[in-house]
C-alpha cells in the first residue's frame, strides 16, 4: 500500500468524524441534515474494510512516523465500530424526532447531541488507530468527556446524576490507567529503550523481556483496573447501569457496543506486553478473578432487575466478563472468540438499545412490570427487541452462540475449568433472568400503561429498518465468517494466542 493510501485511510475515519461534528456546530439538527450523521460511520465502515483486506496479505498500516498504525486487531475492532455505529446514527433521527415531539429535547439540545456523537466517534476510532499507549489513553480520556455531556443529555435530575457519577468513577479508573501507562515507561526507559518510543506498542512487545518484571507487574495490574472500569469490570463498574440507563438509546448502544470494547482493546494490548515480560500467568490470573466477580454481580443484579435499560446494562456487565474471561484463555481460539464476540454482543446491544428507547417513547417507562403485551402493541418493534434479546442469550443462529461456546471450549482446554465452569452456572443465571424478563414484556395483552388498553402501532421505516440490519448482520456473522476469517486468525496470532 502506497504512503498516501496508508495516511488517507488512517486519517479519514477521525477527519470525516470531527468533519460531520463541525457540520453540526454551524448547521444544527434540521431535517435536512438529519441524515447527514450517516456519512461518518459509513466513512469508519469503508476504512475498516479496505484495511481489513489488506493488513492479513501486507502486514500492519503505518502512517505519520509510525504514530498511526493500524494492524488486524484494529480493522477487526474498526469494522465493529462502524457497523455499530451506522445502526445507532441511522436510530437517531427517529428518536429525535420522538424525544422532540415529546418536549425532551429542542434545536439546541439535538445540535448538541449531533456535535457530541461524532466527536465521541472520533475518539474511539482515534484510540484504535494509534501505536502509542499514552495517545492510547488521551483518545480513552477524550471519550469519558463527550459522554459525560450524553448521558446528561435530558437534564433530568437522574441523567445529571449519572452524568456525574459515569465522570467520577471512570475519572478514577483512567487515573489509575495513566499511572499504570507511567510505570510502563519508567520500566521501558530502564530497559534502554529510547524516549520516542517507550510509549510505542510494537517496540515494547518486542522489548518486553527487557523490562523490570516487579514494575511490569504494577503497571499492568494498574491498567488492567483502570480501562477496565471503561469496560465495565468490576470493581470499578458502578457508572455503567446509570449511564445506560439515562443516555439517549443510541448512544447507550454506542457506549454498550463499542466504547466497552475500545477499553477492553486497550487491555488486549497490555496483555501482549505482560505476557512476554512476565509470563502468562499474571494476567491470566488477573482477568479470570475480575471476569468471574463480574460475571457473578451481574447475574445476582440481572435475578432482581425491574428496569429494562438497567437490565441491558447489566446484560453489558455480563458479556464482557466472558469476553475477559476468553482474554484469560489467551490460547489462539480463546482470541478468536473473544472478537467474535464482540462484534456479535455490539450488533445485538445496538439493536436491543435502540429498541428500547422506541418502547420508551410508546410506553413512556422503563419499568418492566409496566410493561406487557409489546408483540401485540406494537409488533415490529417487539419483534426486534425480543430477537436482540434471543441473540444475547446465546442463542443460535446469532453469533453470540458460536462464540461463547468458543470461548467455553477454550476455556477448558486452557486448563481454566473451573472458572470456566463456574462461569456457565453463571450465565445459565442470567439466561433466566433475561429471558423471564423479556418473555413479561412481550406477551401478554396489549396495554398502553397501567390498566389502560391500546391499540396496536404501525413503526416507520426510520425505526425499524437500521435493527433489522443489525439484526441480520448478527446473524449472518453467526452463520459465517467466512470473509472475515483471516483477519480474525491474524488479529489472534498478534494479541498473543499461542
Amino acid at each position: 500500500m502506497t504512503p498516501v493510501a496508508s495516511t488517507l485511510l488512517l486519517t479519514a475515519p477521525v477527519a470525516v468524524a470531527l468533519a460531520t461534528a463541525t457540520a453540526y456546530a454551524v448547521v444544527g439538527w434540521q431535517r435536512a441534515t438529519a441524515w447527514v450523521g450517516i456519512a461518518s460511520p459509513t466513512t469508519i465502515l469503508a476504512c475498516a474494510i479496505a484495511l481489513a483486506t489488506s493488513i492479513p496479505d501486507h502486514g500492519p498500516v503505518i502512517a505519520y512516523g509510525g504514530l498511526a498504525r493500524a494492524d488486524a486487531l484494529s480493522a477487526w475492532i474498526l469494522l465493529v465500530i462502524g457497523a455499530v455505529a451506522i445502526l445507532a446514527c441511522a436510530a437517531s433521527p427517529a428518536y429525535l424526532a420522538a424525544e422532540t415531539a415529546a418536549g425532551h429535547t429542542d434545536a439546541r439540545a439535538a445540535r448538541r447531541y449531533g456535535v457530541l456523537v461524532h466527536t465521541f466517534l472520533a475518539a474511539m476510532t482515534a484510540a484504535v488507530l494509534v501505536a502509542n499507549l499514552g495517545v492510547l489513553w488521551v483518545a480513552i480520556e477524550a471519550t469519558t468527556i463527550v459522554t459525560a455531556f450524553l448521558v446528561g443529555h435530558r437534564r433530568t435530575r437522574a441523567s445529571v446524576e449519572a452524568a456525574w457519577k459515569y465522570v467520577v468513577i471512570c475519572s478514577a479508573g483512567i487515573a489509575l490507567a495513566l499511572l499504570g501507562t507511567v510505570l510502563i515507561y519508567y520500566a521501558a526507559r530502564q530497559a534502554g529503550i529510547a524516549e520516542a518510543s517507550a510509549l510505542d506498542w510494537p517496540v515494547l512487545v518486542a522489548r518486553a523481556h527487557e523490562l523490570d518484571p516487579a514494575v511490569t507487574r504494577m503497571g499492568i495490574a494498574l491498567v488492567i483496573l483502570g480501562f477496565g472500569a471503561k469496560a465495565g469490570l468490576v470493581p470499578l463498574h458502578a457508572w455503567l447501569p446509570d449511564a445506560h440507563s439515562q443516555a439517549p438509546a443510541p448512544v447507550s448502544a454506542l457506549m454498550s457496543g463499542v466504547l466497552l470494547a475500545v477499553s477492553f482493546t486497550a487491555i488486549l494490548r497490555y496483555k501482549v506486553i505482560a505476557d512476554a515480560a512476565l509470563g502468562t500467568g499474571f494476567a491470566r490470573t488477573l482477568l479470570a478473578g475480575v471476569a468471574l466477580l463480574t460475571l457473578a454481580l451481574a447475574a445476582a443484579l440481572l435475578l432482581g432487575q425491574r428496569d429494562y435499560k438497567r437490565m441491558l446494562a447489566y446484560s453489558s456487565m455480563e458479556h464482557m466478563s466472558l469476553i475477559a474471561l476468553g482474554a484469560a484463555a489467551g490460547t489462539r481460539l480463546a482470541i478468536s472468540a473473544v472478537l467474535l464476540h464482540i462484534a456479535g454482543h455490539g450488533l445485538a446491544k445496538s439493536v436491543a438499545f435502540c429498541s428500547s428507547g422506541h418502547i420508551l417513547h410508546l410506553q413512556h417507562t422503563t419499568c418492566i412490570g409496566r410493561v406487557r403485551g409489546l408483540l401485540a402493541r406494537a409488533p415490529a418493534l417487539g419483534a426486534a427487541f425480543g430477537l436482540a434479546v434471543l441473540a444475547l442469550l446465546g442463542l443460535p443462529p446469532f453469533s453470540l452462540f458460536a462464540s461463547e461456546l468458543a470461548i467455553a471450549r477454550a476455556g477448558f482446554a486452557a486448563h481454566l475449568g473451573w472458572a470456566t465452569a463456574a462461569a456457565l452456572v453463571l450465565v445459565l443465571a442470567a439466561f433466566a433472568a433475561l429471558a423471564a424478563r423479556t418473555a413479561r414484556m412481550l406477551l401478554g395483552s396489549a396495554t398502553g400503561g397501567p390498566g389502560t388498553a391500546a391499540a396496536p402501532v404501525r413503526s416507520g421505516a426510520a425505526v425499524w429498518v437500521p435493527l433489522a440490519v443489525g439484526l441480520l448482520a448478527c446473524a449472518a456473522l453467526g452463520v459465517s465468517d467466512a470473509p472475515l476469517t483471516r483477519l480474525l486468525s491474524t488479529a489472534a496470532a498478534i494479541t498473543g494466542g499461542h
